[in-house]
């Protein structure tokens, strides 16, 4: 019996805070949109349009520059609670099609329906078309999808066409599609490993296909042959299904490596709040977090902390900026990619009950419930806390 081969789909919603906003506000269509926070301080580009895109502004981006960028782009604040309420109708639209769903982020999923697929006459671009279909039905907003035997190959698809787009990879043209394409395609290769390989001549992923592997180890030392499978179309990892959340984080991958500690930690700051606002909403506490630290050399390091569980932004940050302060010191170095995870979830007020409850816990968790509502309803930069 022969076994089936696998179908992928990788769904990634279109600069999807951004178009949030202007679903929500049609004034703001064929506008130049930045969505983040304030640009007289130390706030950052959380997502933009790709109106405004054309200017160069991209997430991550230090606000005062992506004005001096594009002076007539229109901000807009992050209203998380609004990305989270149609990010669950997203994923259950996922589920209509699966049950094997990996969620990436709150904009973005691996769906495994190899074993679906014949409910759409074994058509698996049919089936990708109509999840975008749905999605646009259901919520207003559209996607970008990636078809492929492989995570990799649909997640690259899913990046190939946008926005609105759909590209089907398949074993028979996975080559054709891969080998012109710039070798930053590859997970994991950014400004630093780019620049590596042109030095040694190497610029598509075709050159780097053929390249002898002893050069390559010179760039990616142990790395060198996972590479090498990449630019084969080869990668065997499995859709992971969480039936239960486990996790809940947010990660920024930067289009240049950024080393100024003020931007990182700023980076830092509005994925803890983010975070720590998602586990309130969902009724979480967690007691374990982790900070995902990505150098431009494609060398990934965590840092965790494990203490009593909570789900104050206080606590959260606090340990968050207590991690980031000792990687710094240590380790500090330009990254191309920075994360921040919660774990270790348990439902809000679980646990042993304690006889005294903490003044201070309690009084955060006071500022967190205004803080919530506040920025539910004016967005989240509509109240800031301080360093």
């Amino acid at each position: 019996m022969s076994i089936k081969p696998r179908q992928i789909i990788h769904v990634d919603m279109d600069a999807y805070f951004a178009s949030v906003e202007i679903l929500d506000y049609p004034d703001l269509i064929g506008k130049a949109v930045i969505v983040g926070g304030n640009p007289k301080g130390r706030g950052v580009v959380s997502a933009a349009s790709y109106e405004a895109r054309k200017y160069g502004v991209h997430s991550a981006m230090p606000m005062a520059q992506a004005i001096r960028l594009c002076p007539q782009g229109i901000i807009r604040p992050v209203r998380m609670s609004r990305y989270v309420e149609l990010s669950k109708q997203i994923h259950k639209i996922f589920h209509d099609f699966t049950p094997q769903v990996e969620p990436l982020s709150i904009d973005e999923a691996f769906l495994d329906v190899t074993g679906t697929v014949h409910l759409f006459d074994n058509n698996i671009e049919k089936l990708g078309r109509k999840i975008k279909s749905d999605i646009k039905e259901k919520t207003g907003l559209t996607a970008s999808v990636g078809i492929a035997p492989n995570k990799f190959l649909a997640k690259l698809g899913s990046d190939l066409d946008k926005p609105d787009g759909l590209v089907l990879i398949t074993e028979e043209n996975k080559q054709q599609i891969l080998d012109p394409l710039p070798v930053s395609k590859i997970w994991g290769i950014g400004k630093v490993t780019n620049k590596a390989l042109a030095d040694i001549g190497i610029k598509t992923i075709e050159q780097l296909r053929t390249a002898p592997v002893n050069a390559l180890s010179m760039v990616f030392k142990n790395h060198a042959e996972d590479i090498l499978l990449l630019a084969q179309g080869i990668d065997d990892r499995d859709v992971v299904t969480e039936h239960e959340t486990k996790s809940i984080s947010a990660e920024q991958t930067f289009s240049t490596d950024v080393k100024d500690k003020d931007v990182l930690l700023a980076v830092l700051q509005s994925q803890v709040e983010e975070v720590a606002q998602r586990l309130r909403a969902e009724k979480f506490q967690s007691r374990t977090i982790t900070l995902k630290l990505r150098y431009g050399d494609f060398r990934t390091i965590t840092r965790s902390n494990t203490f009593e569980p909570t789900n104050t932004t206080h606590t959260l940050l606090t340990q968050a900026q207590h991690l980031f302060d000792k990687w710094h010191k240590k380790s500090a170095g330009a990254l191309r990619l920075l994360g921040f995870g919660a774990s270790g979830l348990s439902p809000e007020g679980s646990g042993q009950k304690s006889l005294f409850s903490n003044p201070e816990d309690e009084k955060q968790k006071k500022i967190d419930e205004v803080y919530d509502k506040i920025r539910n309803k004016f967005g989240d930069d509509a109240l800031k806390r301080g360093k």
